[in-house]
């Protein structure tokens, strides 16, 4: 037997597909419907045309014998309107349907992540010959599929791409759309989402539905006390529509109204009839249903819904490696005007940790820029500021005291200098004002990387503090503009002791459960040993910090030299004066 449609790769739409001899049958059965049901009017308008009993158009006789009946009638129903149809739709299902001809988003704009979206095509193509898989293969096709990641990594992306490919109708909805006002109708607006969702699939032989932002309706059932934040109230209608979400997705198989009225039928033959002559009842057959929702607070759902026979597989969106980015980046070029000094290997290196939708907001951002130059394609140079805008924010003067700028320079002077001494790849040096910030020093890894040791913390932390170590050796005691650097280096330090075993204890906090610490630095300096041990690593980096600075001062001044005098600095000047004041 050929299988070869099941597999992944590409959508398969031949004739051989369960999903589209399923709707080829249905459109004929509506068709005979059609037939019938126009014909029989038509029949007998016919036979009173043929018999000379001509029908002709008006008012009922009752209506002509009683004029003011027509306007008390009216006006009944449009009060019977306006109270019945509020009620009616408050528990109507919010979705939208997306036909394949209304999709903008294909397969081919999928790209990066093949593994993921070759996932996704092979429980596709399941789906869409169901019964093949389950009557010559003896397996059962997924019911739900949960995309999972951090927001911006493509999982509606994917969805919509996948609702184009389908030929199947895709009932879209927003998960907080269910919610309502009125009690229950949130469990009714769920009921009738897959209400529709069965209909669908038994016209068109199969149906997705995707739920975006499944956890405002999916978060775990936990017993609501007076001292959580949820009301007693809200965690009963969450445990409600969890309830509901439970039903209906074991309920695909439910019979329709007509089974249930024949299988009624039967029943109450069969009554009468002796056991040899029973009728046998319409057979229930399940609806080709595929629900598919997407998270990034997986941990927060509830875990009857990610056993087998509901949600059977998790798809994980991961960040973007180098080798996807580029791929990203030259799908987005192929859009966006720009020079040969942009290409997919320069973003891919300078976005390390982005998402799709961040690298196409930083090329937008890079284009506001050239347009802002008179220019009508962007350079690598816009790109840089994009970045730096996207990231810390835009950039202004503040007007410095001759003094205070004097200050701040040397500060992010002695953080330059020791990103650069340290190898880390210093992207921007500035004294502007940006969100906040009266001056930032911007830098990066050379290359990507996924593990990180104690030692490169360490380097961190005496990045971190550099800042304070120049002011106090230039001015001899430190300002306020050190309190970020202390924050920053106090969670370094609380990550080592408090995860990495870096403090002399192999225990990890972060799995504690310690009242009035939510946090894993609250956890570390609410215990003494702990805090000692991250105390004594912030004392040996700022030491370090302070030596550094000391035996290259000539270089720390020509950086802040530089910084008061043009504001800011690129990387390759930072890199070029430590250079060049730095004994090779």
């Amino acid at each position: 037997m050929d299988i070869s449609h099941l597999q992944g790769g590409t959508v398969n739409h031949g004739p051989r597909v369960d999903a589209t001899v399923r709707r080829e049958q249905q459109r004929r059965r509506r068709v005979a419907r059609v037939l019938l049901a126009a014909g029989m009017p038509l029949a007998w308008v016919a036979w009173r045309q043929f018999t000379g009993r001509t029908i002709r158009p008006g008012l009922p006789a009752v209506f002509q014998d009683q004029p003011a009946l027509l306007p008390v009638l009216v006006l009944a129903a449009v009060l019977a309107l306006a109270v019945l149809l509020p009620i009616a739709l408050a528990g109507r299902s919010p979705h939208a349907v997306l036909r394949p001809a209304d999709a903008t988003v294909r397969l081919r704009d999928v790209v990066g992540a093949p593994h993921t979206t070759r996932e996704a095509i092979e429980t596709l193509n399941v789906f869409l010959n169901h019964q093949t898989f389950q009557h010559h293969m003896g397996g059962t096709a997924r019911r739900g599929v949960l995309f999972e990641g951090q927001p911006g990594t493509g999982k509606t992306h994917l969805a919509k791409a996948l609702a184009a490919e389908s030929g199947v109708p895709f009932l879209f909805v927003s998960a907080s759309e269910f919610h309502s006002m009125f009690p229950g109708q949130t469990a009714r607006k769920v009921r009738s989402y897959f209400r529709a969702l069965r209909a669908a699939a038994r016209r068109e032989g199969g149906a997705i539905g995707f739920i975006d932002e499944f956890d405002a309706i999916g978060t775990a059932r936990t017993a609501a006390t007076l001292g959580d934040s949820r009301s007693i109230t809200g965690g009963t209608v969450t445990a409600g529509v969890v309830n509901e979400l439970l039903v209906q997705m074991q309920g695909f198989e439910q019979p329709t109204f007509r089974q249930q009225f024949l299988g009624s039928l039967v029943d109450r033959v069969n009554r009468l009839l002796p056991a040899h002559r029973r009728l046998r009842g319409p057979a229930a057959r399940p609806a080709n249903v595929l629900l598919v929702a997407a998270t990034n607070r997986v941990a927060d759902l509830d875990p009857a819904l990610l056993r087998p026979g509901r949600f059977d597989r998790t798809i994980h969106f991961d960040l973007p490696p180098r080798a996807d980015r580029i791929e990203i980046v030259e799908y987005y070029l192929t859009r966006k005007r720009h020079d040969r000094t942009v290409s997919g290997a320069f973003v891919a290196d300078l976005t390390p940790g982005y998402t799709p939708v961040r690298i196409e907001r930083l090329l937008d951002e890079a284009l506001v820029l050239a347009l802002r130059s008179n220019r009508s394609a962007m350079n690598f140079h816009d790109v840089i500021a994009a970045q730096m805008v996207t990231e810390v924010g835009l950039s202004h003067d503040v007007g410095y005291h001759p003094d205070e700028r004097r200050r701040v320079a040397v500060h992010e002077a002695g953080h330059a200098l020791l990103a650069a001494l340290i190898g880390r790849d210093v992207k921007l040096a500035s004294i502007l004002r940006r969100s906040g910030s009266l001056g930032l020093v911007a830098h990066g890894e050379v290359e990507e990387r996924f593990l990180h040791t104690p030692s490169e913390a360490a380097d961190l932390m005496v990045v971190a503090l550099a800042g304070r170590a120049a002011e106090i050796q230039e001015f001899g005691e430190a300002s306020s503009g050190i309190a970020n650097d202390l924050a920053v280096a106090t969670n370094i330090a609380a990550q080592q002791v408090g995860v990495l075993g870096a403090g002399g204890s192999l225990l990890s906090l972060d799995v504690a459960q310690v009242a009035g610490a939510d946090n894993l630095v609250a956890k570390v300096l609410g215990d003494p040993q702990a805090r000692a041990a991250a105390d004594q690593l912030l004392h040996a980096a700022a030491d370090r910090a302070a030596c550094a600075l000391l035996e290259h001062r000539c270089a720390l001044l020509r950086l802040a030299d530089g910084l008061y005098e043009y504001d800011e600095l690129t990387g390759d000047e930072v890199h070029a004066i430590v250079a060049s004041a730095v004994p090779g």
